[in-house]
């Protein structure tokens, strides 16, 4: 696992605000044509022609959506980003530039923050964007990160949340609930250092699910499946706050019902054995645990045969009409009521 530097200490205020700017941005480079001008004026400057613009903005504060116990400086840049592309992703959508703002406070050194803009550099340099612009400020108490994304998309393509219509597939990208337990991991790794700094904590047999939660994937990679396969999707959305919670988003806004089969959920076996181990349900951890940034959507039944027997998809339900309500469907074939209980950082 990567280790924040600690070796060097630079203070800020040498570099000002933006001399820092610079620094933290000497090795970016252009990956879009649509870069008019980044870094290094007022605004940045993206040419799009026809297309359209699709942009999403993200805050991130230590203490709510972080703790930097755990999360490794460059794993945390690489991860704020995941979460922005992903919502453009869930559009359907091409991201191409991001915009990246933070509050810090006295105690990051310029080598945290070196740690912390590499992380993001390597989500730019992998996912094919462009860092653009942003600001700094200085925070009495820890960290705060505003990033936002900006994508492009032909107007025919685009994909909301209100499109899925009775009949239609529920399908989920990849697997879920491994982010949520690589949370409680961590956090009962926290507890037992607490207790005794000597101690040294052994992730291997966890390995997936800390991976899950530190550093995360966004789905460009379904976006361009479902390209190659001419499937367009009739709604879709990312899975940040849990399964239940963004099932019954695309329920609402396409005012539809859902019938939503346990069963078909799927986990990985890690996911499987460490609810065993920690006396949590499967089914629980993936309804409502949140940050998969996988891709939940829904698709005509004429588009079955194109998705059948992809790895990469599941097929979990299917839509209903509106007055039979969204449930889970239970492996005892009983009928229960969908209710959103994802995370919500502001009853924290």
């Amino acid at each position: 696992m990567l280790k924040d530097k600690s070796e060097q200490r630079t203070s800020l205020s040498e570099l000002g605000e933006f001399g820092l700017i610079k620094h933290l941005t000497k090795h970016f480079t252009i990956n879009c044509e649509s870069t008019e001008k980044g870094v290094g004026d007022d605004a940045a400057v993206l040419e799009f022609g026809e297309k359209q613009v699709l942009l999403t903005t993200d805050l991130l504060v230590e203490g709510v959506h972080f703790d930097l116990s755990y999360m490794p400086l460059k794993h945390l840049g690489y991860k704020a980003v995941m979460v922005n592309l992903s919502d453009v992703y869930a559009m359907n959508g091409k991201a191409t530039q991001i915009t990246v703002s933070i509050a810090i406070s006295n105690r990051f050194s310029l080598e945290a923050l070196e740690e912390f803009y590499a992380g993001i550099q390597l989500a730019c340099t992998t996912y094919g964007v462009d860092l653009v612009g942003g600001d700094t400020t200085s925070s009495t108490t820890g960290m705060m990160i505003s990033i936002t994304a900006i994508g492009e998309i032909d107007k025919k393509d685009v994909v909301y949340r209100n499109g899925a219509k009775p009949n239609d597939l529920l399908v989920v990208t990849g697997d879920l609930g491994a982010a949520y337990l690589g949370l409680q991991v961590l956090e009962r790794e926290k507890q037992v250092f607490k207790a005794n700094p000597n101690s040294q904590p052994d992730l291997e047999e966890y390995s997936y699910l800390v991976e899950r939660q530190l550093k995360p994937e966004a789905r460009k990679d379904i976006v361009e499946l479902l390209k190659e396969l001419n499937v367009k999707p009739t709604a879709m959305i990312d899975i940040s706050d849990g399964l239940s919670s963004e099932i019954l988003h695309i329920c609402n806004q396409s005012e539809v019902g859902c019938d939503l089969y346990e069963d078909k959920i799927p986990l990985d076996q890690q996911v499987i054995s460490t609810c065993e181990e920690f006396k949590i349900d499967s089914t629980t951890v993936a309804l409502s645990g949140g940050e998969d940034y996988e891709l939940l959507f829904t698709i005509s039944q004429e588009d079955f045969d194109k998705i059948k027997g992809n790895p990469n998809l599941t097929v979990i339900g299917h839509i209903t009409d509106k007055i039979q309500g969204a449930h889970l469907v239970t492996r005892s074939n009983q009928k229960v009521e969908l209710i959103a209980q994802g995370w919500n950082s502001l009853t924290k």
